[in-house]
């Protein structure tokens, strides 16, 4: 006889995991979500928006790319899920928008159901330290396709901001100082060539790295930052003296600035103001990284950079110590005079 069970498919293994889920989402809801999760599709009263003159809806969506195999590795699957947020939700406030809510997608081999509570517990963590809400999601089991352990995770955001706060490359100008926001890690990009350099060289994700403070794998799990309270809360100490923001993920510091830059002008970075993250340092000595690579693949110690005219930016810094967040001015926007649409120049600090 064929059921979808003997198909690989296990409804029951799938309606535990709902269970188990729904203790961590109460962590990411915010007033204006209706009703539970559970039903087919998420709600979220938007009457506030009423209070805009002309409100714009922004969107975003992402994953966490090769990271989830690292995860599966060490068999910790608490984190991940904050990668999820911060990929997407800081993406949405590079133009000034505040991340509303929050939906996710989750394809696995086989329904591990505390393995999906897992995951969704760092997806609701990462909800709140965003303040967003987790509205809904999907969980879908892919016999045959994954193996039983393989994992997949994706999302989706929609924010909201008034066209008078859009933020972006209008209003960069030349002589505004760029300010670099610390990254806490490698992210979640780039893994593919952290996955070829454990290959090639025979590293493991349990061995100890004293100059790491613990296994690799734990570094290189180390959660995304999220950044969106920080910047928004910037955005509405600097008003009009805040010009735009770069989310550092995949291509890089420089060419991920260099997409709210305007083409006559160039965002030229200082790497003397700031050290290369540990991780970032191990790696590209075990794997022979060239510094171009290593800069064009991960975020070289920093995760999203704000652009302010210069007579803001010390309380730029200020305001973002009050918070917590370790920043600092890393270079400035000047007239292009060659190809390029951003520049690092100097050294980084030696530890």
């Amino acid at each position: 006889m064929s059921t979808y069970e003997a198909a690989g498919v296990d409804i029951e293994a799938g309606d535990l995991a709902v269970r188990l889920m729904k203790s961590h989402l109460a962590k990411a809801r915010r007033p204006e979500v209706i009703g539970e999760i559970g039903g087919f599709a998420g709600l979220f009263d938007v009457s506030a928006l009423k209070n805009f003159t002309r409100p714009l809806l922004a969107t975003s969506t992402d994953g966490v790319g090769t990271k989830t195999e690292i995860a599966r590795l060490m068999g910790k699957y608490e984190t991940i899920g904050e990668d999820l947020v911060a990929m997407v939700v800081d993406d949405l406030v590079v133009c000034g928008a505040e991340p509303l809510f929050m939906t996710d997608y989750i394809a696995v081999g086989k329904v591990f159901p505390t393995r999906i509570a897992e995951i969704v517990s760092g997806i609701a963590v990462g909800c709140q330290k965003a303040g967003t809400a987790l509205v809904g999601g999907e969980t879908a089991e892919h016999p045959g396709l994954l193996g039983e352990d393989e994992f997949d995770i994706a999302g989706a955001a929609t924010g909201a901001v008034d066209y008078d706060n859009l933020l972006g490359e209008h209003l960069v100008q030349e002589g505004d100082v760029l300010i670099a926001m610390a990254a806490s890690g490698l992210h979640a990009n780039g893994y593919s060539l952290v996955r070829h350099i454990l290959k090639t060289k025979n590293l493991r994700v349990d061995q100890e790295i004293v100059e790491l403070g613990g296994s690799l794998g734990e570094a290189l799990l180390t959660p995304t930052e999220i950044y969106s309270l920080d910047c928004l809360a910037l955005h509405r100490g600097l008003k009009d003296k805040l010009h735009g923001y770069s989310h550092i993920t995949g291509g890089g510091l420089a060419a991920n600035t260099a997409r709210v830059i305007p083409a006559h002008l160039t965002a030229k970075f200082d790497r003397s103001t700031w050290s290369l993250p540990l991780i970032m340092e191990f790696l590209a000595q075990q794997g022979g990284v060239a510094q171009p690579d290593m800069e064009k693949t991960w975020n070289v110690g920093v995760g999203m950079v704000a652009i302010v005219a210069r007579d803001s930016a010390d309380l730029a810094l200020r305001s973002l110590a009050a918070r917590g967040m370790n920043a600092w001015v890393c270079g400035v926007v000047e007239r292009r005079t060659g190809l390029e649409g951003s520049i690092l120049e100097g050294t980084y600090q030696a530890r």
